[in-house]
């Protein structure tokens, strides 16, 4: 949605950094409800967070990073955001479903810095995607794709993709 944003009102957006994303109509975007819901269901039965398969990919070292950004979330505990309401939950699944439906967007209208970064196996937005993406911007950069990485790439790799971000947002 952001991508709608900076080809809409350019003046509102100086960078843009995009992470498990892909342009509208993108192979396999629409199929995130359903995924969603198989990787919720086995989240309960097996007492573990959704996230967990959601955003990882399983392997044993996916899932020690699993274990560590799942701890990293709870060190916060000032100002924490709230937990998202089941009808938002529902809004955001319908709006994602939509949006891989729709036919893609021009995104040559996008002439802002774009870093694109996502893991090599990404469930939820497959990764062809991401790459796609950054082909499509004019100044569009793909950050190569995080090994042994899903959705959560930018969480399993903080390592590298907050110096790269920070980087890359420097006047």
């Amino acid at each position: 949605m952001t991508q709608v944003i900076a080809a809409e009102e350019p003046d509102l957006v100086r960078k843009l950094i995009l992470a498990g994303t892909g342009p509208a109509g993108g192979p396999g975007i629409d199929k995130v409800t359903s995924l969603t819901v198989k990787d919720t269901i086995k989240a309960v039965l097996t007492r573990k967070d959704p996230k967990r398969y959601l955003f990882f990919t399983g392997t044993a070292d996916d899932r020690r990073a699993a274990h560590a950004f799942l701890a990293r979330l709870k060190e916060r505990t000032d100002d924490r955001d709230e937990a998202i309401s089941l009808s938002s939950f529902r809004a955001q699944l319908k709006a994602i479903h939509h949006w891989g439906r729709q036919a893609p967007a021009d995104l040559s209208r996008i002439h802002q810095p774009v870093l694109v970064a996502n893991g090599e196996s990404d469930r939820m937005v497959p990764s062809v995607n991401s790459v796609d993406l950054a082909a499509r911007l004019p100044q569009g950069e793909l950050e190569p794709l995080y090994p042994d990485a899903g959705h959560g790439g930018i969480f399993q790799h903080h390592d590298r993709f907050v110096p790269r971000a920070l980087e890359f947002l420097e006047p």
